[in-house]
């Protein structure tokens, strides 16, 4: 079967689906994206991966040039050309075609793409016997240099990180801020549990408000589970008695070790376990209706 990309007003193949060199979301990374995923025939958090996407765009005076309701529709319209149930979209905005100079003025007409394929971020067998990070030099671009609740096409910065954790043989890599508290991972936001208390980074020191981490959230609330948003250190991370990783393609993925360093009893904790189980009972009972 065919993949057919949304690309500037059209549908097109895979094979045909591209962009002008002179594009500013290729030449500078100017331009903004989000990941979604549909479950079971629904689309899962779409109106806030939405907000989101036009919050970012907002940042940047980047006009997106569809209304959030018609760019919902072509979301869902793509989904059903594909013939898709359970998907990863992707939603990337450019400050399309312009010069090669950087002034975002010479670019009249930004750019739409809506891809609908699949994801694995890792092996399923991973997502119970647990995933290996590594802590990585790279450090978190600081917020008054590049605001991290801006979703952008420029990712240079996790890459970097991505590929120390490559070099290491690990699954992901951790990223300090400036002042060396940990904030979140290449494309996940991360958890730790102290005496049965969950702990996050809070989004002020500089990481992306997650849309899974959210959700993760409030699921614990429900649950009865104590959460903290505080700052913490690389300690904290060695001496948890859980971690574990959230993002909208990894969905909940449990952490057993960091640097080579055994996390709590080397397994899936039981705070972990119970989040992952109810994360994906949400998934399949919420969502914006494809078909």
């Amino acid at each position: 079967m065919s993949l057919w990309i949304y690309v500037d007003g059209k549908y097109v193949s895979k094979d045909e689906a591209k962009i002008s060199v002179f594009d500013h979301g290729f030449l500078y990374g100017d331009g903004v994206f989000e990941g979604i995923r549909a479950y079971e025939g629904k689309v899962f958090r779409l109106e806030e991966h939405l907000k989101r996407l036009y919050n970012s765009a907002k940042a940047i005076s980047l006009e997106i040039p569809f209304s959030r309701e018609d760019l919902k529709e072509k979301v869902l319209e793509t989904l059903r050309k594909n013939k898709l149930k359970d998907a990863y979209i992707r939603l990337v905005v450019s400050r399309g075609e312009g010069d090669l100079g950087l002034d975002p003025r010479k670019c009249p007409h930004p750019q739409l793409i809506i891809i609908t394929h699949h994801i694995v971020m890792y092996p399923e067998e991973l997502y119970e016997k647990g995933i290996e990070v590594i802590v990585s030099s790279v450090r978190k671009n600081i917020p008054s240099a590049l605001d991290p609740r801006i979703k952008s096409l420029n990712y240079l910065n996790n890459i970097l990180a991505k590929i120390e954790a490559n070099i290491q043989g690990a699954s992901e890599a951790i990223i300090l801020n400036k002042d060396g508290y940990v904030a979140e991972c290449t494309g996940d936001n991360i958890f730790i549990v102290k005496e049965g208390v969950i702990i996050t980074p809070p989004i002020w020191i500089g990481v992306l408000e997650g849309i899974t981490r959210s959700a993760i959230l409030k699921l614990a609330i429900k649950e009865g589970i104590p959460i903290k948003e505080e700052p913490f250190t690389t300690s904290s991370l060695y001496n948890s008695e859980e971690c574990f990783l959230t993002g909208t393609a990894a969905e909940v993925a449990p952490v057993t070790k960091i640097n080579k360093k055994i996390v709590g009893e080397g397994k899936m904790g039981k705070i972990t376990r119970k989040l992952i189980k109810k994360f994906r009972q949400l998934t399949q009972s919420e969502g914006t209706p494809i078909y």
